[in-house]
């Protein structure tokens, strides 16, 4: 990586959508091209046609590959032969097809080595969907192609505020049958091995929220708290993970007390992510955490209904850019702290007289 910077591997998402606005918008900073190598996996074309319908002044490099990126451009990778029609704001299946070109495109050059993170635009859940792409999100579909048998949690966060989901994209008949005691342990598991190691929290505290009304009213209004959560955290408190709850969403979001924690885990979608967006939809990141690849994107979605108005925000996409930065680095800080562990220290004792030895010094302390 020269000068340590860190290649991006940016995929365009829905094009009918506000994808290559805000990755545009995001890269017409130059500051941005000092801190990464960014590069596009979508269309140039695709490209070239949101910037002169915006009225954008950002540059690009038109590439094969991610292996042919220069450092301090913007470059774009040409995922499909097809000429691919924008057309604002529309659910279109060809718009699908264009963005699951780049995705796979984007997977199988970080699986060759040639970019470092992910970084997705907003796709739509229902144009994409196909033989190759059978999945509810982008989530699931990373887990199952890069996750190397590594379970996925998804987490929003805006700096210090994170919500992680016990369940993710699925009917709320569904969300009482599917949690289980195990399914809770893996996803506190998880959420608290990535506040290690992606955030560098050393002792992280994770609030955990009831799944039924008032915590279930001690079991007025619902057994599953006393069934199934409450002992799931209990043994995840004996393995050192430290866990309180659980609290009903309500009043622990409207008193503030989400401020006191390191995380957040829901055990559903909505409960979760709307009062995170109510309270951080602007600057709000999606990261996927425990797998392998270092993966973002912005917490709003195609934003079909202001598409092609040149008005939508680029800041969750920054921010989304800063996340997978910040994430690798502080991995990368961790592989060498592991590699490079401190010397062991142990006690001899000679002629009466404790002495700190350390391995392979050369004298005594």
């Amino acid at each position: 990586m020269e000068d340590n910077k860190i290649k991006i591997g940016i995929t365009q998402g829905d094009i009918n959508g506000v994808g290559y606005e805000v990755i545009l918008k995001t890269f017409a900073d130059p500051a941005m091209l000092e801190l990464c190598t960014p590069v596009i996996y979508g269309s140039p074309k695709v490209a070239a046609y949101h910037r002169k319908s915006l009225d954008l002044s950002t540059n690009f490099s038109i590439i094969s590959s991610a292996s042919e990126a220069v450092h301090g451009r913007l470059s774009v990778v040409n995922c499909t032969d097809d000429e691919v029609k924008v057309e604002f704001s529309k659910a279109d299946a060809t718009a699908g097809k264009a963005a699951l070109d780049a995705l796979e495109k984007a997977v199988e050059e970080y699986k060759a080595g040639l970019t470092d993170v992910l970084v997705t635009a907003p796709i739509n859940k229902h144009t994409i969907q196909s033989d190759e792409f059978d999945f509810p999100g982008h989530t699931e579909y990373i887990e199952q192609r890069l996750g190397n048998g590594d379970k996925a949690l998804m987490i929003l966060m805006k700096g210090d505020f994170r919500v992680a989901l016990v369940t993710g994209h699925i009917p709320v008949s569904q969300i009482a049958p599917t949690l289980t005691r195990e399914l809770i342990k893996e996803k506190l598991a998880i959420f608290h091995q990535s506040l290690k190691q992606d955030f560098g929290i050393g002792a992280p505290r994770i609030a955990v929220f009831s799944l039924n009304p008032h915590a279930g009213d001690g079991g007025l209004l619902g057994t599953e708290e006393e069934e199934i959560i409450i002992p799931a955290m209990k043994e995840m408190a004996e393995q050192g993970v430290l866990c309180f709850g659980p609290y009903p969403a309500d009043g622990f979001m409207g008193s503030g007390n989400f401020t006191r924690f390191d995380g957040i885990l829901a055990m559903y979608h909505d409960q979760g992510l709307a009062p995170f967006k109510a309270l951080a939809m602007d600057e709000g990141v999606n990261f996927t955490a425990g797998l392998p690849v270092v993966r973002t994107s912005p917490a709003h979605g195609t934003a079909y209904d202001i598409a092609g108005k040149g008005i939508a925000s680029e800041d969750s996409f920054r921010q989304a850019v800063y996340v997978a930065i910040d994430v690798f680095r502080n991995r990368q800080r961790e592989k060498a702290a592991r590699s490079n562990p401190l010397r062991k220290q142990y006690y001899e004792k000679r002629d009466d007289s404790d002495k700190l030895k350390l391995d392979n010094a050369e004298e005594e302390l």
